[in-house]
């Protein structure tokens, strides 16, 4: 019943009949940009908060209580102590890759995040070939992090590289895989066929055991990517002080901050647009009443609702399993969750082959 195409198009139409076409081409440019940057620090302000609650719920604390009705404004206070400190330049250090890694971390998430369909026609960025495009988005992060840890010239740091980007690219591979059995499913690479497709039932429901098995293996090797706890070996307080991003200040050290909450939300989006339908809402075969309801729910609801409930499981995660040992993070992926994704791609392409699906 909603769909956002209706309001762009009118945009367009208006911008194209008041001025040149190509400075409407820059002036869409600029408000495209601009929405998707407001976007993305809202999320990540939203993440935030989120994240200090939920830790906090399962702790059995309160959290943030003071500054603001139910601590809502402490991110804010935050954000304006990180904007206020000072930049620390460090000794010896590679002074052009170090000012350079946090905005390619930032980057890389932030193209990513364009890709995300949020509702029918509210999506920054929709190619053919657009699961290709996000791999590829999301997969230059990790040089951000490597410069990182080798510019700042301290010990700790390149370790903490070292650990992220073996641990990332490894990781990547899974996602990969995962993201692959879903394409096979689909037999497009285009973001906004896949929910399309999703209209009539999900994936996660259409694609059998393979996509069931998909998705755990997805949200495994999500969370392992954005090096969070059990996987946070790159960031090892007790080892490492705080990784990679030890020596950096500021917002520089906001960038890494904020990138981290925004990569959660990423991995967290992509599984419910693969999986579970993205914006489309749930329907029940001979249940019309109810799927009408349904309709009547916004897409970006949906999206947002799948979005966060997969981010809470995530945090779930972190705050209940312990650290894993640094040899056991290789060796869940090279010898369990590889084998597995590969042997789950091909029963899914049988499947696909001899249709076999809903």
């Amino acid at each position: 019943m909603y769909n956002f195409e209706i309001i762009t198009s009118a945009i367009d139409h208006f911008l194209h009949s008041v001025m040149p076409a190509q400075l409407a081409v820059i002036t869409e440019c600029v408000l495209i940009a601009v929405c998707t940057l407001v976007a993305y620090v809202a999320f990540a302000i939203v993440m935030i908060f989120m994240e200090r609650k939920v830790c906090a719920a399962f702790q059995c604390r309160l959290g943030p209580t003071r500054v603001g009705f139910w601590g809502l404004l402490q991110v804010f206070a935050d954000v304006f102590k990180m904007l206020i400190k000072e930049i620390i330049s460090i000794n010896n250090s590679d002074s052009l890759l170090y000012r350079l890694a946090p905005y390619l971390v930032v980057l890389s998430s932030i193209l990513t995040f364009s890709c995300l369909p949020f509702d029918k026609g509210l999506q920054v960025l929709d190619f053919n070939v657009g699961v290709f495009f996000l791999m590829a988005a999301s997969s230059f992060g990790v040089l951000g992090i490597l410069l990182a840890g080798w510019s700042s010239n301290n010990k700790f740091s390149m370790i903490g590289a070292m650990r992220s980007g073996a641990q990332m690219i490894s990781y990547e591979l899974s996602i990969g895989l995962c993201m692959l059995t879903m394409v096979v499913l689909s037999g497009t690479m285009q973001i906004s066929e896949i929910v399309e497709q999703q209209v009539d039932g999900w994936f996660i429901f259409k694609g059998h055991l393979p996509a069931v098995v998909a998705f755990i293996i997805y949200l495994i090797a999500g969370n392992a990517e954005t090096n969070r706890a059990p996987f946070d070996l790159p960031e090892a307080e007790s080892e490492l002080t705080a990784g990679y991003h030890t020596e950096y200040s500021g917002m520089h050290f906001g960038f890494f901050y904020v990138a981290e909450f925004m990569n959660l939300f990423i991995v967290a989006g992509i599984a419910s647009t693969l999986f579970l339908g993205g914006w489309t809402p749930l329907y029940i075969k001979g249940f019309d009443s109810f799927n009408a309801i349904m309709d009547y729910i916004p897409g970006i609801v949906w999206f947002l609702g799948k979005t966060f409930f997969l981010i809470w499981v995530l945090m779930w995660f972190r705050w209940t399993f312990p650290r894993l040992r640094v040899d056991h993070v290789p060796t869940l992926e090279w010898k369990y969750m590889v084998p597995i994704g590969l042997v789950n791609l091909l029963i899914m392409t049988i499947c696909v082959v001899m249709n076999w699906i809903f």
